[in-house]
């Protein structure tokens, strides 16, 4: 804990915020425990810096608060060792988004209103408070597997083997079938990944393997896969082939495999002649049995299922009856409802085979039908190549049937590029092969956790292995484990192979975090991890359940054991227990709860005005309040904005804090959560929303009305709604009145 704190402040920061009003404030408040008390015209030059360096020394300060701007400015250079600093936001979320009850802005140069001073106490009081409350993570001595698992023998995996393997890390490379090479096997060539990227080649397969197989480093496993995985990210247990192998990570790899075909009964596939998957014509050109030599490539299925191929649902929805029925053969094609998934796949796919037909015949006819032509980058020059070939005619088209006349197929196709409906005879129809990750249906990875051997909640991807796809690609549900390939989303070759550097740098960063005691991600870096008193624990097992990665295991008894080298450092486990039994060193209940009994509220709402706290996701709601004030937004003067590590951590007894206060109400402002989450660490804002219900209901036997506490999604780009929000709640506050527990 910080016991003497110099407190510093950035006169150029504070706007009309009075800086030396505020250093007496904090001389008088905290006295012996802030010796050293500040105000610098400009704090982030070298000369300031250097400055608090001697009053470190000269002081024997451990504690630092940079009262200035927000900590995601400058975050990098008020760094001081062995000293615990904390940046006080008194610019962007105090000075620039302030404005007064009756919402006019003060004039520059004019005094600070009292309201603005008011505010600006409570924040440098609450940084002051924290510093005190917070002390230096001491993460225990650990030391990582040198190892990385690879599983998979696909080009995925050959390219993470090969990656890891040229970085100096051993590599052990799993793959279930007897050679190595996966589905690009039966690929007669790839779409171009060199220049000039205008026709396909041969993919290189023979030279990949020969590169893995002849290096050193990697130890090939044939015929096997993981039959267990227990541990830790930096020394897990992996069971191959019966026998166990220390690892540090692990690089998913384990590719796809198509997609049931009885689903495509709707076009004809399985009643009709010469109705084949692009998989199935790339294993005949293969073989070089291209006879038909009118074909009709068909790229979207969305007119015919109600959306494309990738993955297959176990049922569906019948969208007219709202019927469920197993399958997609059905009658009425429209109504069946399919994935909604649109990808470049199916888009390059059909163009490389239209080319493989007209190599096999000077007089052929491919015939591209799309609903949308996908062709990403460089693939352009491909796309643009097929338009000028003799042979090649592509059009965007409605698949409305295909049906079988003297012995042809029949394509009736509308909404063309023609503006008419035609009908296009045909010997022969691709259709895109649905790709089907392989931890649809299997574990795969066969987890010894707690909470079971397979990835959480893969049936919101569709079987992908879950990641952040806008923060952190490569990421699982399980720290340590990442994945690469269409195991996380369908792609090219040539993604592909940038797909697997990725995952193989996430999982060596993965190793060298451990071995230092930091976290991977989302907190790069992090110190700190979770601290139990087992005395307190009453083995309610919420903080197993509710940790969303799975870092928690427990004993005989349920009693928690902590796996730290798992933990991404979000705080749900500190969240969620009732006991609050859980901390950590600088993030604890303790410490924002004494933050918040350090906010100032007056006894009389109508002379000193109401009091809301916002607790807000450092992720996505702080910088999004950041980015609105930059940007000439402001809110009420009335709030107090506290960052939390994600919602997931708020546990009820802040609010309990905040209402027994007298605070008159609590946001929790946080990231979007659902089927199209944001969070950083995936479950938290749903897991925080599930929790209200519970503080609800503890509300209301107060005597104190739920809607007080409400949670509110936004995402990073979303700043200009932010103030919107804070205002609505505001006019709700005023509506009902102050909290009755006000002046107790």
């Amino acid at each position: 804990m910080a016991e003497k704190i110099g407190v510093y402040f950035d006169q150029s920061a504070l706007g009309i915020i009075d800086a030396e009003e505020l250093s007496t404030g904090v001389s008088n408040k905290f006295g012996d425990a802030c010796p050293v008390v500040k105000v610098f015209p400009v704090l982030a030059v070298a000369s300031a810096r250097e400055e608090i360096k001697k009053d470190i020394v000269e002081h024997g300060l451990d504690g630092i608060a940079i009262c200035g701007s927000s900590p995601r400015v400058d975050w990098d250079i008020y760094e001081f060792e062995n000293v615990i600093v904390e940046r006080i936001n008194l610019r962007e979320q105090c000075a620039m988004s302030y404005k007064n009850p009756d919402g006019t802005i003060p004039a520059a140069g004019s005094t600070a209103p009292e309201l603005l001073m008011a505010m600006a106490k409570d924040y440098v009081t609450m940084g002051i408070i924290k510093l005190q409350k917070t002390a230096v993570p001491e993460p225990p001595e650990f030391e990582s597997v040198k190892t990385i698992l690879v599983l998979g023998g696909g080009w995925a995996g050959l390219t993470a083997a090969k990656q890891a393997a040229d970085y100096g890390y051993n590599v052990i490379l799993v793959e279930k079938d007897a050679q190595l090479g996966g589905k690009a096997l039966n690929m007669l060539k790839t779409v171009p990944l060199e220049f000039p990227y205008e026709e396909a080649h041969e993919t290189g397969l023979e030279a990949k393997i020969e590169e893995v197989t002849s290096n050193g480093n990697v130890k090939v496993i044939l015929n096997a896969t993981v039959e267990k995985l227990a541990g830790t990210p930096g020394q897990y247990t992996a069971q191959v082939a019966g026998q166990e192998y220390s690892v540090g990570a692990v690089v998913l790899a384990a590719g796809w495999k198509p997609m049931d075909n009885e689903l495509l009964a709707p076009f004809g596939y399985g009643s009709m002649p010469n109705v084949v998957t692009s998989a199935e014509y790339e294993k005949l050109a293969k073989e070089g049995k291209l006879d038909a030599k009118r074909v009709a490539f068909i790229v979207n299925t969305e007119s015919v299922t109600g959306g494309d191929i990738y993955a297959a649902p176990e049922e569906v929805e019948n969208t007219e009856s709202e019927e469920k029925t197993e399958g997609y053969v059905h009658d009425d094609l429209e109504s069946v409802r399919h994935l909604a998934y649109s990808s470049y796949v199916n888009s390059m796919i059909a163009l490389k085979h239209a080319n493989y037909l007209c190599d096999a015949h000077e007089d052929a006819r491919a015939y591209v039908l799309y609903d949308s032509m996908v062709v990403p980058g460089i693939h352009e020059r491909y796309y643009k190549a097929a338009q000028d070939r003799l042979g090649i005619m592509m059009s965007k088209a409605d698949i409305k049937g295909i049906t079988e006349e003297d012995g042809s197929l029949v394509v009736s196709a509308g909404n063309t590029l023609m503006g008419e409906d035609v009908e296009i005879p045909v010997d022969m129809v691709v259709l895109p092969t649905g790709i089907v990750p392989a931890t649809a249906k299997d574990p795969v990875m066969n987890f010894e956790y707690r909470q079971g051997p397979a990835f959480p909640d893969l049936d919101l991807f569709d079987g992908f292995a879950d990641s952040n796809y806008i923060c952190f690609p490569y990421e699982t549900r399980r720290t340590g484990v990442y994945a690469a390939g269409c195991v996380r989303q369908p792609m090219m070759m040539d993604a592909v192979e940038e797909d697997a550097i990725g995952a193989t740098m996430k999982a060596i960063q993965c190793v060298e975090s451990a071995n230092r005691g930091v976290a991977v991600h989302p907190r790069s870096g992090d110190l700190s991890y979770p601290v139990f008193n087992f005395v307190r624990c009453t083995q309610c097992k919420r903080c197993t359940e509710e940790c969303p990665f799975g870092a928690l295991d427990d004993d005989e008894k349920g009693t928690p054991l902590p796996n730290f080298s798992r933990c991404r450092r979000c705080g749900t486990c500190m969240g969620a227990c009732p006991e609050r039994v859980i901390s950590f060193d600088n993030y604890n209940i303790d410490q924002i709860g004494s933050m918040i009994r350090e906010i100032n509220v007056p006894d009389d709402m109508e002379e000193g005005g109401p009091r809301v706290l916002i607790l807000a996701c450092e992720n996505d709601a702080y910088p999004a309040l950041d980015m609105a004030a930059i940007r000439g937004k402001s809110w009420s003067p009335y709030v107090r904005i506290i960052p939390v590590r994600c919602l997931g951590s708020v546990n009820a007894i802040w609010v309990a804090d905040a209402m027994s206060k007298g605070i008159d109400g609590v946001m929790l402002l946080g990231c979007k959560y659902g089927d199209d989450y944001q969070c950083h660490f995936v479950k938290g804002s749903e897991i925080c929303n599930r929790r209200k219900d519970n503080i609800a209901e503890t509300l209301e036997r107060l005597g104190v009305e739920p809607d007080r506490v409400e949670q509110y999604e936004v995402a990073i780009d979303e700043y200009d709604k932010v103030p919107g929000m804070i205002d609505s709640f505001m006019d709700m506050v005023f509506e009902k009145g102050p909290n009755p527990f006000k002046g107790y």
